[in-house]
């Protein structure tokens, strides 16, 4: 009977230990972050922001620079703000342009940004003005097989 007792035992530990291992890998293959990077928010007004929801990833350049905190319907423009949360080491120009992408026909769909050549950056709290909403692939099939001319 002891046998068994020290056996399940062991057992359990592995099964705990592949359990914390599995956790650990999930943190950093999601890019969680323990609080020691500072961040900044920016907020951004889409005309549709079909596909994005919040923790979804902010890319420059392809690289991981920040993730969505916010996303609400504006009441009075019947737009959608999106508050993207910057890690602080990202100082991005008063003139860039922040566009819904996609990762490809079948893929999800994240924030890109495409810096400006401005000398001047954003403040924490600023709007970011030149935005480029999500581009619906049903609509641009419908307009394809309906031979619309836009």
């Amino acid at each position: 009977m002891a046998e068994n007792t020290t056996s399940e035992v062991i057992v359990g530990g592995v099964v705990l230990a592949a359990a914390v291992g599995f956790f650990i890998y999930a943190a950093q293959v999601s890019g969680f972050q323990s609080g020691a990077q500072g961040s900044y928010d920016l907020t951004a007004s889409f005309r549709s922001a079909e596909g994005i929801m919040v923790g979804t990833d902010v890319r420059l350049a392809g690289v991981r620079v920040g993730s969505v905190s916010d996303l609400a319907l504006n009441p009075e423009t019947f737009r959608a703000d999106a508050t993207i949360n910057l890690f602080d080491h990202v100082e991005l120009p008063d003139d860039s342009l922040v566009m819904i992408s996609s990762e490809g026909l079948l893929g999800g769909s994240f924030v890109e940004l495409q810096p400006g050549g401005s000398p001047f950056t954003y403040a924490a709290g600023d709007q970011i003005l030149d935005t480029q909403s999500s581009v619906s692939l049903v609509t641009l099939l419908m307009r394809f097989v309906g031979g619309d001319n836009e």
